[in-house]
């Protein structure tokens, strides 16, 4: 049967057209002419019988309707460029990969080891977009995630298997200033201190200062941010201190902008998690890069 689907480079244009509110600027973007769009367009529009656009007196303005078809095709164009340039990056070799991964992680733990990766496994393309979340593989192109989670969590992603990599551990750590001169605190000397917290993480520090036997009316006040290395970050401008996993901070350790405040590490309960999609064995490409990943979690 033959897909109700219109021609791509009206998709394309629309799309252009749609981001820009702009005929002008959509027809610069794609190299055409703004004739050419607006036919494109007028195309498309008898095809799926509604108006997208309607004149104003500046151009052009999405209406109702295509403001929704505009959000619902933008990531599916961006899906079928992504596996087209999967596919034109192949060249023969055993494959790509297309991996979700939570950001710093990726960028604090994964990137680094790659050169690893590249030395044992030349033929191997490893592609990076972050998600933070639980999502359907069959919904997306991607072959595995990065997760970071509890186990109930990961058991809760349907239709998924997961691998534990890395058991997380959180200990707090702050610029070499904040110390005072000092080399190490006890736990009870951090609540005189200013707290960052991570806003994906809002019980963080009192769950720390519970752990240490401490009370800490302040535990949840402070300067919120989404990321770890935004909190690792702003704590290395002594800001305050940051309650992080060491492994996303080597770095900093290593260079001396951060130091660990309180050698009292504290296990947060989460995982570092591999998530492939249970649907069979997986590719050769996928396995070597899934056997390479452990392997370098051992440390």
């Amino acid at each position: 049967m033959r897909r109700k689907i219109p021609s791509l480079q009206a998709l394309a244009c629309f799309d252009a057209a749609a981001r820009h509110e702009s005929y002008t600027r959509a027809a610069q973007e794609l190299a055409l002419t703004q004739s050419a769009v607006s036919r494109q367009i007028a195309a498309l529009e008898d095809y799926l019988g509604i108006a997208l656009f309607r004149r104003t007196r500046h151009g052009v303005a999405l209406t109702l309707g295509g403001a929704d078809y505009a959000r619902q095709i933008a990531p599916r164009l961006q899906a079928l460029e992504r596996d087209t340039l999967d596919a034109m990056s192949r060249q023969g070799t055993a494959g790509s990969i297309s991996l979700a991964a939570v950001p710093t992680f990726a960028t604090r733990w994964l990137m680094p080891r790659l050169p690893q990766l590249a030395n044992s496994h030349p033929e191997l393309v490893v592609h990076i977009e972050t998600r933070t979340r639980p999502f359907l593989f069959a919904d997306t192109g991607f072959d595995a995630a990065l997760y970071s989670g509890t186990a109930e969590q990961v058991a809760n992603w349907a239709g998924t298997r997961a691998t534990a990599l890395i058991e997380e551990e959180v200990v707090p750590v702050c610029a070499p200033a904040l110390l005072g001169g000092r080399k190490r605190l006890q736990p009870r000397d951090l609540t005189g201190l200013p707290l960052l917290q991570q806003s994906t993480r809002p019980e963080a520090w009192r769950q720390w200062f519970e752990a240490m036997g401490v009370e800490a009316p302040a535990a949840l006040s402070g300067p919120r941010y989404e990321l770890y290395s935004m909190t690792a970050a702003a704590a290395a401008q002594g800001l305050g201190l940051a309650l992080v996993p060491r492994l996303l901070i080597e770095p900093e350790l290593a260079r001396g902008e951060l130091v660990v405040a309180c050698p009292r590490p504290l296990k947060s309960g989460r995982t570092y998690w591999l998530v492939l999609p249970d649907r069979g064995e997986p590719r050769p490409a996928l396995a070597a890069f899934a056997a390479w990943l452990q392997q370098a979690a051992k440390g």
